[in-house]
């Protein structure tokens, strides 16, 4: 039976040839997973063999990445703001950047606030404000029942699902004279122009719905931009995800008549990365 020292050399080599930027690292990831152990005991047992029923674990899950699928994908996890959450194909892989709509979320809801998210997905926004705001509660929406069922899968997990609803809808559809203290979204903003320079991992293996709207990138944007008037209290704030070089055409969507203020916010690497909208009445 081979080792792990071999396997490494192995694995990393068929990533290599696959285009996986960093082989070796992720070799190391997927046997880890495959023997249910953390990297450090590859380190300290490189001669451990494998049995048959590791082998045939490892090489399934070397298949899947040497294929493209993302990792988190194969792992059924992805960790956001500090949360361990379940991801499947049906939903979007929780990134960092989206961690800025949490952090303002947190800042801006008071006591018994109750907010709403466009496009729930996994669920990563909306549990990570509700495990971190007690008192807070939410509507989760997506059009997505898949989504849906993964955002409830996380809601238990994370001990918040008495505090989150969650609806079937097309943005805002099913609601009817409700009233928020904020409303978040990380929409699909990607322009169908851009979609087929993605990297294969987002562009195969991602939902193509939470990804593009299959036109310019904008018009679910200025969609939850004009609908969200109806549904947040007087004064109360839009927080929204925007597209690299985006800021300049959603700023103009706001109606300063409307609208009491616009900001747009980077993210760590400086990027313009979330608007923040209040309302003025």
């Amino acid at each position: 039976m081979p080792n792990i020292s071999e396997k490494l050399r192995e694995a990393a080599d068929i990533l290599q040839i696959s285009g996986i930027s960093e082989p070796r690292r992720e070799a190391a990831s997927l046997i880890a997973f495959a023997l249910q152990k953390d990297k450090t005991f590859l380190i300290a047992h490189p001669e451990y063999k494998l049995s048959a029923e590791e082998e045939t674990r490892f090489r399934e899950f070397l298949q899947r990445r040497a294929n493209r699928e993302p990792f988190q994908y194969i792992t059924g996890r992805q960790e956001f703001y500090g949360l361990d959450f379940a991801v499947t194909p049906d939903v979007l892989i929780p990134r960092p950047e989206t961690e800025l709509i949490v952090e303002n979320a947190i800042e801006l809801l008071s006591d018994k606030s109750r907010f709403c998210e466009v496009g729930i997905g996994s669920g990563c926004i909306s549990v990570a404000i509700l495990h971190k705001v007690k008192t807070a509660s939410a509507i989760g929406l997506d059009i997505s029942p898949n989504a849906l069922q993964i955002a409830e899968k996380n809601a238990k997990l994370h001990q918040v699902a008495d505090r989150l609803q969650l609806k079937i809808s097309d943005v805002f559809e099913v609601l009817k004279d409700e009233k928020f203290d904020l409303i978040v979204s990380n929409p699909p903003y990607i322009p169908r122009r851009d979609f087929e320079m993605l990297q294969a991992e987002v562009r195969d293996f991602e939902p193509t719905i939470a990804l593009t709207d299959g036109k310019n990138g904008l018009s679910i944007v200025e969609k939850i931009i004009n609908d969200t008037r109806q549904f947040l209290n007087p004064h109360c704030f839009l927080l929204m995800e925007i597209g690299f070089e985006q800021a300049t055409e959603v700023r103009k969507m706001f109606s300063s008549k409307i609208w009491k203020s616009v900001e747009i916010l980077p993210d760590l690497q400086n990027i313009p990365r979330m608007v923040m909208a209040q309302i003025e009445k």
